[in-house]
């Protein structure tokens, strides 16, 4: 790895993480457990259309263990860790076959979402858990989604590097 390479990286994840942060001192008025706004989901896409799907998986991890650490828990590590691996695979699908980068978004969002409650499901061992929260944390993914997926674009346009 180039050393332009490991610094672009390590700025990404300190991006990720200052996003990150910022994200937990916004309140978000929605009644649904585990939704936020997912503000370091644009510098994730940034990186997977920079890097592709290997690279960008090391920054997500950097990010989800030390936001673990600092700001959470091991169990909001883990819950992190599934929904993000879920919606990067999904994204890196997309990303291939050239989508549109706020359709890859969204799908990132709505995947990320469901990829947590699939695990808080098998966990607590109860697919109605599933069932009800699904489709409220779809929608809330679709709209954080179209505005990060907006956000990256606008960004990402004016990268010259």
């Amino acid at each position: 790895m180039s050393t332009k390479k490991l610094v672009n990286l390590s700025l990404f994840t300190l991006l990720a993480l200052i996003l990150n942060y910022v994200e937990v001192l916004i309140p978000i008025p929605i009644p649904v457990p585990g939704a936020k706004l997912g503000l370091a989901n644009i510098i994730t896409l940034i990186c997977l259309l920079k890097y592709g799907v290997r690279d960008t998986f090391l920054v997500i991890l950097a990010r989800i263990l030390l936001s673990g650490f600092l700001f959470g828990s091991a169990s909001s590590i883990i819950y992190s860790f599934a929904g993000a691996t879920t919606s990067l695979l999904f994204m890196q699908v997309l990303i291939h076959f050239k989508f549109h980068i706020i359709i890859v978004s969204i799908v990132g969002g709505i995947t990320h979402n469901l990829g947590q409650l699939a695990l808080a499901s098998a966990v607590m061992e109860s697919i109605p858990l599933f069932l009800s929260y699904g489709i409220p944390l779809a929608v809330i993914g679709f709209i954080t989604g179209l505005l990060i997926g907006i956000i990256t674009t606008l960004f990402y346009k004016r990268l010259h590097y």
